[in-house]
């Protein structure tokens, strides 16, 4: 299957979309970006960087702590963090010509989960609204304008959550009238839809005793929108529009790790946990078959792709993704198996990652340890094209600093952060 060259129609199909653009492509505001698949469809962008050391920043605005990663909405950046001394959370709206102040908002609230170190959840912007949720489960609406509360959730008070051992870490999902997001609570309330204006509770699906960080997203499959939410117990299809439970596959997830977000080629779905490797199913309107599944469950000793956070790049013929230990790797699409790997992009340690973004026929990777890096990713190998540094690591994992936060791509430019700042970094061609 492997051909020597990476599917060309994939490439070419994506260029297309780039040219033609879509509403909002110019802003990443929600998880993922305008279509929630980690795309940047924007075009007019460097082919290589002018420089292999600090990328020179249109302005840097202090924050704090925290893993989340930032929102481009309408000319503002939205970005979340922690004051750990104060015991506050906050949100943040700077303006994304200046980098000045908007607004802030902050509420107190005290750390019991594990790597307490910030917020987790990317905000989500839609319709003058701007939402977020905190890693003790405090979910805001506000007005995206002014920071004025619309309504507000407390999932451990609200609905009896049982937070997850690293914190609530999904991003929620706008669909119409429905913010649709997980909660983990009791009486069946692992994921729950809301009016998004209101904050009343639509629907509720699914239980399981643990909640898990995977984002909610919405596919078609066998002609029908299928809301799909992988929880560390199985992977479920609901009907957005009631939570009617389509399908259901089992599959028990390791410590809860559903983390990267499901993908979809054709009438499959890719899914990759951490310990429990990758997963490709063949999904129709009301069921759900394995094509193939990884043979490993080692967290080291990997067969396919054990992705601990980042989420795969899914092609016709190939998959690209990082492993539990950094490996870049490539697998056939067809049958999961390894093409190769390589360590030049990230490095080699437990967690090490890169998040991965197509732009044109090339990738932009931003590693953990602050590297901006344009490549391309073949099935004949990896070509790195550029690197330089975008933000310095700060956060303290395995004996190393890292930064576990995915930027946004808006405006010609990257949005960044770390524990110390917020930055953008125009990538504009001149």
């Amino acid at each position: 299957m492997l051909r020597g060259v990476f599917a060309s129609s994939w490439w070419c199909l994506l260029v297309f979309v780039a040219v033609q653009g879509t509403v909002n492509a110019d802003d990443w505001p929600q998880w993922g970006g305008p279509q929630r698949d980690c795309v940047w469809r924007e075009t007019g962008i460097v082919e290589k960087f002018s420089t292999d050391g600090l990328l020179e920043r249109k302005w840097s605005f202090p924050i704090s702590e925290g893993y989340s990663g930032p929102a481009v909405s309408d000319g503002r950046v939205y970005v979340t963090d922690r004051l750990a001394d104060e015991g506050l959370e906050r949100v943040w709206c700077v303006d994304a010509e200046t980098g000045r102040e908007l607004w802030k908002y902050q509420h107190p609230v005290r750390y019991t989960v594990s790597y307490p170190a910030g917020p987790r959840t990317t905000p989500v912007i839609h319709d003058g609204l701007c939402y977020t949720i905190g890693a003790e489960g405090h979910m805001f609406c506000f007005d995206a304008e002014t920071g004025a509360v619309k309504w507000s959730k407390e999932f451990q008070k609200d609905f009896g959550t049982k937070l997850p051992t690293w914190g609530m870490a999904a991003s929620p999902l706008v669909d119409g009238d429905q913010l649709i997001t997980l909660v983990g609570g009791e009486q069946g309330a692992l994921i729950v839809s809301f009016d998004r204006r209101t904050g009343r509770e639509l629907w509720r699906a699914l239980e399981d005793a643990g909640v898990g960080y995977c984002p909610p997203v919405i596919y078609e499959f066998g002609g029908r929108r299928q809301l799909i939410v992988w929880h560390p117990a199985a992977v479920s299809a609901l009907d957005p529009a009631t939570g009617k439970l389509l399908w259901q596959h089992p599959w028990s997830i390791r410590y809860g790790l559903t983390v990267p977000m499901p993908r979809k080629l054709d009438n499959r779905l890719f899914l990759t946990a951490f310990y429990d490797g990758p997963l490709m199913l063949k999904v129709g309107a009301e069921s759900a078959d394995v094509v193939w599944k990884g043979k490993g469950t080692s967290e080291q000793d990997t067969d396919g792709l054990h992705s601990i956070m980042p989420t795969p790049v899914v092609t016709p013929d190939h998959i690209f993704g990082v492993c539990s230990y950094g490996q870049l790797r490539c697998l056939r699409t067809g049958d999961g198996v390894r093409v190769w790997e390589t360590l030049q992009a990230t490095g080699s340690g437990r967690w090490w990652n890169a998040f991965l973004v197509p732009q044109g026929d090339r990738m932009f990777l931003h590693n953990e340890q602050g590297d901006l890096i344009i490549a391309k990713l073949t099935a004949a190998g990896y070509e790195e094209l550029s690197r330089a540094k975008l933000v310095e690591p700060t956060r303290p994992v395995q004996r190393r600093m890292t930064i576990w936060s995915h930027p946004a791509f808006a405006m010609k430019s990257v949005f960044a952060r770390n524990d110390r700042e917020l930055v953008r970094v125009s990538l504009a061609a001149d």
